[in-house]
Formats: C-alpha cells, structure tokens, sequence
C-alpha cells in the first residue's frame, strides 16, 4: 500500500514515515501544501494523511481540490486543530477520519488499517484463498490447520495486494508504487525474488500455484471457479 503524508513539522514527519515503512508500507513525503497537493495529483496513492496547518496551501484548501476531482481517495487529517467545529469542517469536506494531535502512532496506524480495508475489501479483515487465510490486521498467513507461515514485511505486502486485487494481473511497476520504497529502480529484480520466495513458502503447504506470472501482463491470484460442474450440466455438456 501506498501512502502520502502531507505535514510541515519534520521530526514527526521523519518519524511517520520511517513508523510506516517498517510497517511494510510505501511512502512519500511532503512538508510544504503546495508540495503535497501536487504529488496527490501526480500520483496514485491508497491514502493521504494530511495536516492542516501547512505553508503554501492550507490542509483544508487541499482537501477541497482533492475532492473537486476525487470522491474516492481516501483522507485522514492528522492536525493540533482539536475545535470541534473544525473537525466537522474537515469532515464536510470530504475527509474519512480526523486525528488529533498528539496522538499514539498504533492508533494512527489502526485507522489507516481500518480505512483501506473499506476501500477494498468492505472491512472483511481476513482474506481467504485455496488452503491459506490472510489476516490483514494481524499482518499474518495461516494455514487452513492454523499453523502460521513466517512471511518478510516485503512477502506480506504483496500477497495482501494480489488478493486485494485478485483476478487481476498487477505488473512490477504496480507492485513497486504500492508494496515498495518510492526510489526503487523498476530495472530491480527485488520483486521476482520475493515472489519467487513467497511461492516456495505457499508450495510447502499446497501443490496449486497460486501465484501466477501472466506473460506480459504481471502477476496474478486468479479468482476461485465455482459451480462450474453445475453449470455445465444445465447446459448438457
């Protein structure tokens, strides 16, 4: 997952992203508005947490052109504006949660957890596939028997966005802007390493693989056929 985060005080700016990577996110910084409001159009990013006490362009001001152009890009205002009136204001104009400062970067991170489950996967927290069930609050794999398979943060992040998206083909490109550091070179092999890694891991536990390389296109967890039998019966064949 991709994330921007807009804010002008840079020891706590420093401290977020460095909190989110180790989490296994991919982030960009901006500490000026003017700054952060061109990156939220330059490029695509799952959320935004964004100040409001910004110079160059104001949190709000920013918040509003996002949402002229974008009703589904998710926000979250971390601000020290606690006023009740311009938590509603913020809110009105479109941001999905507010957090004041100070805060406790746990609760922080639980609320970015929380708002990209319900950009994808309507707050269903665990994720199943063939033999394995992903819990993305826990950031764990497990296995049908409960035994849990010990996955880098790297592993995590891309088999929690190839099941995001599954049936659809992501290239590298992809998995470098969501999964990965900004500064990546798209010429790396990191990501044929780690899916080569990830599938050996799943390979233990089944025969079906699941993660597949469609030439071309990217890689893929294809979606699950079902009723197929019954459909062909009702069509004789």
């Amino acid at each position: 997952m991709k994330l921007l985060i807009i804010e002008d005080e840079e020891d706590l700016l420093r401290a977020l992203k460095a909190g989110f990577e180790k989490k296994g996110y991919a982030v960009d910084i901006a500490a000026d508005g003017t700054e952060g409001c061109e990156l939220a159009f330059i490029n695509d990013y799952d959320l935004i947490i964004l100040d409001l006490n910004l110079p160059g362009m104001d949190g709000l001001e920013i918040l509003s052109h996002i949402r002229e152009n974008d009703l589904r890009q998710k926000v979250l205002i971390l601000s020290a504006r606690s006023d009740y009136a311009q938590r509603i204001e913020g809110l009105d104009l479109g941001a999905n949660d507010y957090l004041v400062k100070p805060f406790d970067f746990g609760e922080l991170e639980a609320r970015v957890r929380s708002l990209l489950r319900r950009s994808f996967t309507q707050n269903n927290v665990i994720l199943k596939f063939s033999k394995f069930s992903l819990d993305t609050c826990a950031h764990l794999l497990y296995t049908d028997a409960g035994e849990t398979i010990d996955l880098t943060p790297k592993e995590y992040a891309i088999l929690e966005y190839l099941l995001l998206h599954r049936g659809k083909a992501i290239s590298a490109e992809e998995l470098i802007e969501h999964v990965w550091f900004s500064d990546s070179s798209l010429f790396s092999n990191a990501i044929k390493v780690h899916v080569s890694t990830l599938r050996k891991k799943l390979a233990a536990y089944t025969e079906e693989e699941l993660v597949t390389n469609m030439r071309g296109a990217g890689y893929c967890i294809l979606k699950p056929v079902q009723n197929i039998d019954k459909k062909l019966r009702r069509m004789n064949l």
